[in-house]
């Protein structure tokens, strides 16, 4: 199963994703874009931009395309996130070629593990990680997924990371 798990930053997507990991050794580790960026030299220190949102997306959708059907593969963010940031920075301008390159690229998930931010889950996020940003990407992350748009399944979990890994596997036996 190819899953991709979705959220803003700081929601426990790196924690779900070792767990996860941890238990289920036979699955690849796709990490998140930006890592790449880092490892390429291309990462920006700056505050987070449009252009390096895209890039992310591209980078995304580039390494799930390598990953054919029955694959078994955890991926660190979806190419929705990326859109999600680039709705939230308001440039209109990539959001139209983000829409389509993110649409090919979720053809290669077939589950969409999505953490959305809730007061219940305990997880805070420090001032230097964008609090109005955090908060306007989830927005719009869930907005997106709410359209129905993309033909993927989607979960949503909740809770502490380990009732967030049970769901997860729970939908593996299925």
């Amino acid at each position: 199963m190819r899953i991709a798990v979705s959220g803003t930053h700081c929601s426990g997507k790196s924690t779900l994703i070792e767990d996860f990991l941890a238990a289920h050794r036979n699955y690849a580790h796709e990490p998140e874009p930006y890592e790449m960026l880092e490892l390429y030299g291309e990462a920006s220190a700056e505050e987070p931009d449009a252009e390096s949102f895209y890039r992310q997306l591209e980078l995304s959708v580039e390494r799930l395309r390598r990953y054919p059907p029955g694959s078994r593969v955890i991926a660190e963010r979806s190419p929705l996130d990326f859109i999600a940031y680039l709705l939230t920075l308001g440039d209109r301008e990539l959001v139209e070629p983000a829409m389509e390159l993110a649409a090919g690229g979720m053809e290669h998930i077939d589950l969409l593990v999505v953490l959305p931010l809730n007061d219940a889950d305990g997880i805070e996020a420090p001032e230097s990680e964008y609090p109005e940003l955090r908060e306007a990407m989830n927005e719009r992350l869930l907005e997106l997924i709410a359209t129905g748009e993309f033909n993927v399944e989607v979960i949503e979990l909740y809770g502490d990371p380990r009732e967030r890994l049970a769901v997860l596997e729970s939908r593996l036996v299925r």
